[in-house]
């Protein structure tokens, strides 16, 4: 997990889950001459377009039935508590480069990220993508997709139901597999226990401010293992930021962070010990 921000310590408290699919889309046996064959036979590229482009509508929201139907609502003190951390739509360009903001409407920001399911394309593949031109239809297409969970929602269940959504549209003419790789529990944890409020006082110690309570989009599979298996909650303490290129190549983490989260990680242990 992460600090809410550069001047912002932050414990989070809740991580989504996730549901990681693959779709994979068989044509003809080889690739053909687009030529010769265009407008004969179903194109595979042309046909994972269409299935992708089915998976949500233009405001962002997943298309799959049942998709949302046990996702736990945000209720008003954590939408005031959301609100107060002020994420303007300059801090979201900023940490990620992007143009601007988009998702569902009738929420923040850190709704979608925080809150949200949320269906994603993590990669496309079919045909030719080298320098110049190759005039074929691609025989196999495919992509991989990634759902990430809110509490209340299982990730075989979702699984199960992009498997039929996808077979539904998939177009005539071709053969659609769905691959369900892995998935992950979503994860909330009590903001009032005694050990998260050991946390915040080492957090405040490490770092010379009193901590704000946060949700984190990614997942920790080992997390929901952890809390079902001990039947004990869990503290989560991340120190890096939401800037860090997280799972890009250049990838980075803070100095000062690291030093504060050595002295707060070192103060976690006395308080505990209360």
């Amino acid at each position: 997990t992460s600090l809410y921000d550069a001047d912002t310590p932050a414990i989070c408290y809740s991580l989504k889950g996730l549901a990681y699919m693959q779709i994979d889309v068989k044509g003809p046996g080889a690739d053909l001459h687009s030529g010769s064959f265009g407008g004969t036979v179903q194109n595979p590229g042309n046909a994972i377009c269409e299935i992708v482009a089915k998976l949500k509508d233009a405001d962002g929201v997943v298309r799959i039935p049942g998709f949302y139907d046990d996702v736990l609502p945000v209720d008003a003190d954590e939408k005031a508590a959301f609100a107060s951390l002020d994420y303007t739509d300059e801090v979201l360009r900023r940490d990620t480069g992007a143009p601007g903001p988009f998702g569902e409407k009738g929420y923040t920001t850190l709704e979608r990220m925080w809150a949200r399911p949320t269906c994603d394309v993590n990669g496309l593949w079919s045909g030719y993508s080298g320098e110049g031109a190759k005039t074929i239809v691609p025989s196999v297409a495919g992509a991989k997709v990634s759902m990430r969970l809110v509490p209340n929602q299982n990730p075989k269940t979702i699984a199960r139901l992009f498997t039929e959504y996808v077979q539904s549209i998939a177009p005539q003419g071709v053969e659609v597999t769905v691959t369900d790789h892995h998935g992950a529990n979503p994860v909330m944890v009590p903001r009032d226990s005694d050990m998260m409020e050991a946390g915040m006082r080492a957090m405040e110690h490490g770092f010379g401010k009193r901590p704000v309570f946060i949700r984190e989009g990614g997942s920790i599979p080992i997390v929901g293992t952890f809390q079902a298996s001990l039947k004990s909650p869990v503290l989560l303490l991340g120190y890096g930021l939401p800037n860090d290129n997280i799972h890009s190549p250049n990838e980075k983490f803070h100095i000062e962070n690291f030093v504060n989260g050595i002295r707060t990680t070192a103060h976690l242990l006395q308080e505990a010990a209360r």
